[in-house]
């Protein structure tokens, strides 16, 4: 089957370009233009559409994505699905199944079923359980892993195929080394075997099937830094290169693609990392974990995480991954993630608001208008949680239209102005 960049530059429309081109205020040919120059991408797999594709990248509204997954030590599938129905709730765009424990492909699938947005994988992990080291991982175990997936309906995978041999000596000069699980994996592979990275030797098998299903490749940061005394730093910005150069072998072949960044960053390299990352992979779409902005925030990661994601995303991040407040700690709960949710959303609204996004502009000035006219109801239903909304507002009982708790008979808008 045809990727949508072969069917768009054989001028064939899909229905669904017109739709998203409307719902993010983009005149529809500079959509088409800027999905075809990579700038934008549109994960579906194309063997199990979605009824709602989203666009990510230049111009377009910033999205979010929530991750879930089993572990060894909460291995729940049931509760993983009720995060995922949380999650979307709450306004993550897509989701992230990063299971490494119990029947990852069942959950998957009912993840799919259940709820047709994007949803992304990192191959790897499905690739290691059953094995007891990494130094077990052969490439055809690999690519199987990847069909398979795409076979499922799998719309975007990580591959970590930027970080190479050669980078090893600058991991060893870290203050805490490689913090990515497939970052390590891979680390781990090519010390045993002294050989280079396998999801970079044979990166063209991987494309030839994610061209087959149109899987959008979403290349792995698996040299972000985990704390804010790594950032920039040589191993972080040696993967950069190598990822600048597979983001060409992706479109040489059609296949959309991204490209994963970090991690811990403090406030004044965010810019740089941004400007770095989109000058060196030539402008594609730009995929962030936060960043955080400091180390020690834990329990409140959420919050660290949603400041260094409005930062990038106002620098041009594209496409933010939450952080919840068990960042750290432990797999997070329901209500982890609803917050991790709500941190990020709140990032990424501040940022679609800056650029003058109209819907955006919109709900902020009606609800302005809601509260001068005390009309609750209204602000409740604009509220970006309105559980909390719920939880939170009290009403005075001294007027006939009660200002809240606040301020009482002193409420400054209860009083005429002029």
């Amino acid at each position: 089957m045809s990727t949508l960049i072969d069917r768009l530059n054989d001028n064939e429309q899909p229905e669904y370009i017109k739709k998203i081109a409307q719902h993010e205020n983009i005149d529809v040919d500079q959509f088409i233009q800027l999905v075809c120059e990579g700038k934008i991408v549109i994960p579906m797999n194309n063997a199990i559409p979605k009824p709602d594709p989203i666009a990510i990248g230049e111009k377009t509204r910033i999205k979010i994505n929530a991750n879930m997954g089993t572990s060894p030590n909460r291995c729940d599938a049931d509760y993983e699905i009720e995060k995922v129905k949380v999650a979307i709730k709450y306004g993550a765009d897509t989701i992230m199944d990063l299971s490494i424990a119990g029947n990852v492909s069942e959950l998957r699938q009912k993840i799919i079923e259940l709820y047709p947005i994007p949803i992304g994988t990192v191959p790897i992990y499905e690739a290691m359980i059953g094995l007891t080291s990494p130094d077990q991982l052969s490439i055809g175990q690999f690519l199987n892993v990847i069909e398979k997936q795409a076979k499922e309906g799998v719309d975007f995978m990580t591959i970590h195929a930027g970080l190479l041999k050669q980078q090893i000596p600058d991991i060893d000069k870290r203050l805490l080394g490689v913090v990515s699980r497939g970052g390590s994996l891979i680390v781990k592979w090519m010390r045993y075997h002294q050989k280079q990275n396998f999801t970079y030797e044979y990166f063209d098998d991987i494309l030839a099937i994610a061209k087959e299903y149109d899987i959008t490749m979403s290349l792995g940061d698996g040299l972000r830094p985990g704390c804010t005394a790594d950032s920039n730093d040589a191993a972080q910005l040696g993967e950069l290169n190598v990822l600048g150069e597979l983001v060409q072998r992706c479109r040489e072949q059609n296949v959309q693609v991204m490209v994963e960044g970090p991690g811990h960053v403090p406030l004044h390299l965010i810019q740089e990392n941004i400007t770095l990352q989109k000058t060196i992979c030539h402008q594609a779409p730009f995929y962030v974990l936060g960043p955080l902005v400091l180390d020690y925030a834990t329990g409140y990661d959420h919050i660290a995480g949603a400041i260094g994601g409005a930062l990038a995303a106002y620098h041009g991040a594209d496409f933010l991954c939450y952080v919840t407040p068990a960042e750290h700690l432990r797999l997070p709960t329901i209500d982890d993630v609803r917050d991790g949710v709500i941190a990020s959303k709140i990032a990424a609204v501040a940022v679609d608001l800056s650029r003058n996004n109209p819907r955006e502009l919109e709900r902020n000035r009606s609800m302005s208008l809601a509260r001068k006219q005390f009309d609750w109801e209204s602000q409740k239903s604009m509220a970006i949680d309105t559980e909390k909304f719920t939880q939170y507002f009290e009403k005075g009982n001294t007027s006939d239209v009660p200002p809240c708790t606040m301020c009482g008979d002193w409420c400054a808008m209860k009083h005429k102005q002029g």
